[in-house]
């Protein structure tokens, strides 16, 4: 089988279906290669000495890890002088990050999680980075966290990369969803997935189940009638699968079937559930759908949500199709 780079596939795209205009495979390029250094600064950890906190907090209050802090500085440092993006957003900064008036401007706005999946890269299981590109709006001269208030339905791409056994780039233009895997010795991106799809029904499922004495009591009915097995009113037994690393957890769901559920809960009702939607939801909604696959936010589609704020946060229940529309149907009665 010949083997196709993402250099190749992204230059075809772009002459076969005009699909993907210079900038943006030239940004989705940039993106590609962050995402490697990303990845060998992981493979390296302790050797590295890049495990541990920072004692330093995110916008979100969260307690930051080495990696989280130096993920994000390569994605910034990367992007800021290509001349493609406008400004950027990151999970880890409190505002957006205007690109610096020494670079040209371009019309794409990026957004990222640049390490997603924390919790788990000190005990070295499969964490990722997600991102989400945006068209600036016609006429912005200096951008602010407005021009960023888009519905996910307006991403012209989107993907994350998981660093697992295989460091692997997932990637939707809005027509399909392909993965490729670093070549390590090559030091490239090589086309090892077209047209994923996700099967619409599953028996599998993901949710965190150590927060079930306070979840709503739409998510206790739809998980209680999964886990009473082929004896419930399902009459299937399911597995449960729980990663506590969103990118590694929809990567499994993509390659065969499955609900990741992050439900909003009864501990703090002014917080709408804990994913973010510009970083995570949207991006995450879009590869999802694109892969034939659904995703809510348990009332209506997440890419239909009209952002308000920058981080936002929003409940998730997102995969195979049958199983997102059932659970979304017992919170709408």
């Amino acid at each position: 089988m010949k083997r196709i780079s993402l250099t190749q596939y992204l230059v075809e795209e772009q002459r076969s279906n005009n699909s993907i205009p210079a900038e943006l495979r030239l940004l989705i390029e940039v993106v590609a290669r962050a995402c490697k250094t990303i990845s060998h600064a992981v493979g390296k950890g302790a050797l590295g000495e890049v495990l541990g906190t920072a004692d330093t907090e995110n916008v979100q209050g969260e307690v930051q890890k080495k990696l989280d802090i130096i993920s994000n500085e390569i994605l910034l440092e990367a992007n800021e002088w290509g001349g493609h993006l406008a400004a950027m957003a990151s999970e880890e900064m409190e505002s957006i990050h205007p690109i610096p008036n020494r670079y040209p401007k371009g019309e794409y706005m990026l957004l990222f999680d640049p390490l997603d999946g924390s919790s788990n890269i000190d005990v070295n299981v499969s964490i990722g980075t997600i991102f989400s590109v945006l068209k600036a709006p016609e006429g912005m001269a200096q951008p602010t966290e407005q021009d960023f208030m888009q519905a996910g339905t307006k991403q012209v791409a989107a993907g994350y990369a998981v660093y697992g056994p295989q460091t692997m780039l997932v990637l939707t233009f809005g027509n399909g969803v392909n993965c490729f895997t670093l070549d390590r010795e090559m030091g490239s991106w090589v086309l090892t997935q077209s047209n994923m799809q996700i099967p619409p029904t599953t028996k599998e499922f993901a949710i965190n189940m150590s927060n079930a004495r306070h979840w709503h009591p739409p998510v206790q009915r739809y998980v209680n009638e999964l886990l009473a097995g082929d004896t419930g009113p399902r009459g299937t037994n399911f597995n449960m699968r729980w990663i506590a690393s969103m990118v590694a957890d929809v990567h499994r769901i993509l390659n065969r079937g499955g609900i990741f559920m992050y439900p909003a809960d009864l501990r703090d009702t002014s917080m709408p559930g804990k994913l973010r939607l510009m970083y995570e939801a949207n991006p995450m909604a879009f590869i999802v759908e694109q892969a034939g696959g659904a995703a809510t936010d348990g009332q209506q589609r997440i890419m239909d949500i009209a952002p308000h704020k920058l981080h936002q946060r929003v409940p998730v229940y997102l995969g195979s199709k049958d199983e997102v529309a059932r659970v979304t149907a017992y919170h709408q009665e």
